[in-house]
């Protein structure tokens, strides 16, 4: 497999925090033939260096929007986006943060120019990110904004597990506030229009986890559910979704229970994702939903510590790579 029809659009790949295994990564999956047609957006002489580093055999070649692109092993297409500074693995550096965001507004602006598919994201660094002087939160919050957005979605997929997010970055005792009813509902129709959309599902079964343990015990452990959930969900069927709960986040995801449900919608990070990524760590793919663009990701962070050493596994970003390609082809 040597190109991609040029009918094809291809999909943005970007290569993340330069200090990280996101380069290791973009190369990895250059390095073997495959079906799905990407740019990397990296600055080049990052990624010749850590193919040195890593004594991978890849050909980088200069991407030109609507030329074939290269799927052939050894072959990668890329869009140049300097550092400003020289990247060494392991190394953060303040002054090359702001080419991290460089590369996710050419993706945004590619995806939206109907030039690439859509976009599939490497790992970053928030913290240097914050430190160069930018308030960022992460991918999803940064993403939304940049599409004008209020309300994105994050949804894990390991398999068949599909898990979204009612809240994302918040700190626990900020979770209980940030709920609200006509949010939940939003997010419940966004959840069910994706599975839709993207995966061909004609009518989504969802499933609510409640807030609190016992899914607040009748009020006695907390009233959010009362409150909150239940009204939304009411709310949601009345708009014909297909929606349950809410539930005891402990006993929800017992596989039994799991059974004929299509996605669950958990109310905060930890509460949903450590059983998604027991379940699929290392080929999980972070999705957000309520973009007008698609967008997908790994399920792990930068590991400064395995980045230049060949051991960062590239099974979550290949999965992130097939999912974005399949969502693609499925919306058309």
């Amino acid at each position: 497999m040597s190109a991609t029809p040029e009918a094809r659009l291809p999909l943005a790949l970007t290569s993340g925090e330069p200090a990280g295994i996101g380069p290791d990564l973009c190369l990895a999956l250059a390095a073997v033939a495959r079906a799905e047609a990407f740019v990397c957006l990296a600055d080049r002489a990052l990624l010749e260096a850590r193919a040195q580093q890593l004594k991978l055999t890849v050909r980088l070649v200069d991407y030109q929007r609507g030329a074939p692109i290269a799927c052939a092993a050894g072959v990668l297409s890329v869009l140049h986006i300097p550092l400003a500074e020289p990247a060494r693995a392991g190394e953060l550096r303040v002054a090359n943060a702001r080419q991290v965001l460089q590369l996710l507004d050419r993706a945004v602006d590619g995806c939206r120019g109907a030039e690439f598919a859509g976009m599939v994201t490497a790992p970053v660094q928030k913290s240097i990110i914050n430190e160069a002087g930018v308030p960022f939160t992460g991918h999803t919050e940064y993403l939304a904004a940049r599409c004008g957005v209020d309300l994105p979605v994050m949804l894990l997929v390991a398999g068949t597990l599909r898990v979204a997010l009612a809240t994302i970055h918040l700190p626990l005792r900020e979770v209980s506030a940030a709920l609200h009813k006509t949010d939940l509902v939003r997010i419940l129709c966004i959840l069910n229009e994706s599975l839709q959309r993207f995966w061909g599902i004609t009518q989504p079964h969802l499933a609510v986890c409640g807030l609190n343990p016992h899914a607040g015990e009748s009020g006695h452990l907390g009233d959010e559910e009362i409150r909150l959930i239940e009204p939304a969900i009411e709310a949601a069927r009345a708009r014909g979704l297909r929606v349950s709960g809410p539930y005891p986040a402990d006993t929800l995801f017992v596989p039994r229970h799991l059974e004929g449900v299509d996605a669950v919608l958990a109310m905060f990070h930890d509460q949903g994702l450590p059983v998604l990524k027991h379940a699929g760590f290392g080929e999980a793919v972070n999705v957000t939903l309520g973009l007008p663009i698609i967008r997908t990701s790994v399920d792990h962070g930068t590991a400064l510590d395995l980045a230049g050493s060949g051991r960062a596994d590239a099974g979550s970003l290949r999965a992130a790579v097939r999912l974005a390609a399949q969502m693609s082809t499925q919306s058309l």
